[in-house]
């Protein structure tokens, strides 16, 4: 016999009335953390209530919503009455709040705020504070458990991206009593370490009380004045710590935070080849520029240097010298040759050719008489080899005979 043919409306409708019908899924109160918290124009709440490893869709209404006492927000656990029943539109089973109260673990997620709050004023999780991350570390410093999942993680990511990159790891407590103690130890002990420049702290996801030694002061306060970058790694990407805004970086997973910490080898052998071209290539620049710079020095050097100014300058002074031997025999030959002509006229021109003819120079007084009505007592006659000094016994004057 074939069984009758259902609709899908038909299906859901069965299954929420069901629901409503179970005893056992009324008046429930639920423990949980909220997440995914929205509050609609309408006034309706829509969120999801959470624990370490399920969580539940919750709607309150806007008639049980306007009767609450306080905001409800993410992180906060509270204690939620209601039952559970099915939206027949999508299929989904959701629980229906009619009454919430904060858990004791909300009374630490006021205490989170009161935390959070005095530490930002102090300027604890300011951003000019936050230490950039070294490009190549000499090493991975951790804190964590030795035995959950976040060191795997950790160690698979740094292998795949730098196999020989050193991971050193400080074992630590990362929940209840005596963990917060434990980190900040682990954390100035794997700070203390010369060779690790950047630390990861962190654990697996959980409870805000799970997650509770992530938020105390004295950790916080160790991270943000730890000297070497620290990442925070704490929880899923939902779950936010005060470590976490205390951190220089916050990773949504341990994953993640190997992945920030550690490069990646073949990028940086690229980045590094890419480089070195780079340089090779400005330095011929430069080496080529250089040169010609160079030889531009040397031909100016060239041109000044003493040595060849002095050999000019010689070459300059054995011309000169030869013009002016030139110009010195020349000009004697032209004076010698001027005082040969004046000698010559002087000789014509002077007694000695008149002597050498038999005349004589009559002198009186350095000057010649020519006539001799001014011939005096004494006078000296001048003949071509010497002067005789006469008396005058008697003058004769003769007229000049004129010749017609």
């Amino acid at each position: 016999m074939q069984a009758r043919a259902l609709s899908v409306t038909d299906l859901n409708e069965y299954v929420r009335r069901s629901l409503a019908a179970d005893p056992m899924l009324q008046d429930l109160t639920l423990r949980g953390e909220i997440s995914n918290f929205k509050r609609q124009t309408s006034g309706h709440l829509y969120f999801s209530l959470k624990d370490e490893n399920s969580r539940v869709a919750c709607v309150m209404f806007r008639q049980y919503a306007q009767m609450l006492r306080f905001h409800p927000q993410d992180g906060m656990m509270v204690l939620l009455s209601g039952s559970v029943g099915l939206y027949t539109a999508s299929g989904n089973y959701q629980f229906y709040g009619q009454a919430m109260q904060k858990d004791g673990v909300g009374v630490l997620f006021e205490r989170f705020l009161a935390l959070k709050d005095k530490l930002q004023k102090e300027g604890l999780f300011d951003a000019a504070r936050k230490k950039p991350l070294p490009l190549l570390p000499r090493a991975v410093g951790v804190v964590t458990s030795s035995t959950g999942a976040v060191i795997s993680d950790i160690l698979t990511v740094v292998r795949r991206r730098f196999d020989n990159m050193p991971v050193i790891l400080r074992p630590s407590l990362v929940q209840g009593e005596g963990a917060a103690d434990d980190l900040r130890t682990g954390l100035l002990e794997i700070a203390a370490q010369d060779c690790v420049d950047v630390i990861i702290i962190g654990r697996g996801g959980g409870s805000l009380e799970d997650l509770w030694a992530f938020n105390d002061e004295a950790l916080v306060r160790a991270i943000a004045g730890c000297e070497k970058p620290v990442i925070s790694a704490v929880g899923h990407e939902t779950d936010v710590t005060l470590a976490d805004f205390a951190s220089d970086m916050r990773a949504p997973t341990p994953s993640a935070a190997a992945e920030l910490a550690v490069p990646l080898k073949k990028d940086l052998n690229e980045r590094v080849g890419a480089a070195l071209k780079s340089l090779y290539i400005n330095l011929q620049q430069q080496a080529g520029q250089k040169a010609s710079l160079m030889n531009e020095v040397i031909g100016r050097l060239q041109n000044c240097n003493p040595a060849q100014r002095i050999h000019l300058a010689m070459s300059q002074h054995g011309a000169l010298n030869s013009r002016l031997g030139a110009a010195a025999t020349m000009g004697v030959q032209r004076i010698s040759a001027a005082a040969d002509s004046v000698l010559s006229r002087l000789k014509y021109a002077g007694p000695t050719l008149t002597l050498e003819r038999g005349y004589t120079i009559a002198l009186s007084g350095g000057h010649p008489v020519i006539r001799a009505k001014d011939a005096p007592e004494e006078m000296s006659l001048v003949f071509l080899d010497g002067r005789v000094l006469v008396k005058k016994l008697k003058a004769t004057i003769y007229e000049k005979e004129r010749q017609i």
